[in-house]
């Protein structure tokens, strides 16, 4: 009876929290079009040579500016799960999770289109960003119902199990693969969970949300003593990390947002179409990547680099302000 009276009571939160459709966000619009633009921008530099280390990924253990990027995405989609299913459960429940399992299944499956033929320390892939944001969604859908409370410890036990048999069985496999592969996709599930938990509390009020980033700041810290950092294993101290620094710098958009609260701007032209953005960008760096040259990307003086960069972004810009201009947003 307690049970079902906490699922009750999580839906009637989401329900009072879940704002119309029409109204837009725009401290979550700016930081989604903030993070498009850095995987963008960290897309591009991955492959030139003389970008500087700290600006990718680290290899295995360790921590670097560009490894923030993903997780800190996975947290703005956990900020929005909650109340758009909540939205979408006043037509039927059984409608919502449908749409639900639609949109990320077409993720999974467009993620299989972008991602093949990769290949990651030797051995092909077909796994990629994409189809781990699909199966952890999928995973999130499960629980979504489930109270505050609830999600926190999911969460926390998906992370520790995950984490296990990481350490028991899984190391090689996950090492192999982008982005921690099918069973990594565990370890970003249990982050999307926790992001929503977090998005619940920081709809309550400031206070709880301030309480809360301490909180998860405290965990991390405790937690990279215990577990290596690492973003290819997408470990346990990893998530806690990220998601601390995502529900930290959320924070400062927010306040930004109350300082600015008029007119979408820059940032907010890129966070509302960010997967037809992502597909764009894609189309855009096989250009400069596909050609056999050296000298025109991966060997490519620091003047030039910078110079394609500043062009890809511009035509981005572009394309992001025309679509906002136009009303189009393109989602799933």
């Amino acid at each position: 009876m307690r049970a079902g009276t906490g699922v009750e009571r999580g839906e009637s939160n989401a329900r009072a929290h879940a704002a119309p459709e029409s109204v837009r966000n725009l401290a979550i619009d700016r930081f989604r079009g903030v993070l498009v633009i850095l995987m963008v921008g960290g897309d591009y530099l991955s492959g030139v040579r003389v970008v500087p280390a700290l600006l990718k990924h680290a290899p295995d253990i360790g921590f670097t500016v560009a490894d923030t990027v993903a997780s800190a995405f996975v947290f703005v989609i956990g900020l929005n799960y909650g109340t758009s299913f909540a939205r979408r459960a006043r037509s039927g429940t059984a409608a919502a999770y449908r749409h639900f399992v639609v949109r990320y299944l077409a993720l999974i499956g467009l993620g299989a289109l972008v991602a093949g033929g990769a290949v990651v320390s030797g051995v092909p892939t077909d796994w990629g960003v994409l189809q781990a944001l699909g199966v952890a969604g999928l995973i999130c859908l499960a629980v979504i119902r489930l109270p505050t409370w609830a999600r926190f410890a999911m969460g926390a036990l998906m992370l520790i199990g995950y984490q296990y048999v990481l350490g028991l069985s899984m190391l090689s496999t996950v090492l192999h693969t982008v982005h921690g592969g099918l069973f990594g996709a565990l370890s970003w599930a249990a982050l999307l969970v926790l992001s929503t938990a977090v998005a619940d509390v920081w709809r309550s009020g400031r206070a709880p949300y301030a309480i809360c980033c301490a909180a998860l700041a405290v965990a991390a810290a405790l937690s990279a003593v215990v577990v290596p950092v690492s973003k290819n294993r997408v470990s346990l101290s990893f998530v806690l990390i990220t998601l601390a620094i995502s529900a930290l710098v959320f924070l400062a958009f927010e306040y930004g947002a109350r300082f600015a609260p008029q007119g979408a701007g820059f940032f907010c032209w890129w966070g509302e179409n960010a997967l037809a953005l992502y597909f764009l960008h894609l189309v855009i760096l096989s250009l400069v990547v596909v050609p056999p040259a050296a000298w025109w990307y991966a060997e490519a003086p620091g003047w030039l680099a910078a110079l394609q960069l500043i062009v890809i972004l511009t035509v981005l810009s572009a394309v992001a302000w025309w679509m906002h201009r136009r009303g189009l947003r393109l989602g799933l």
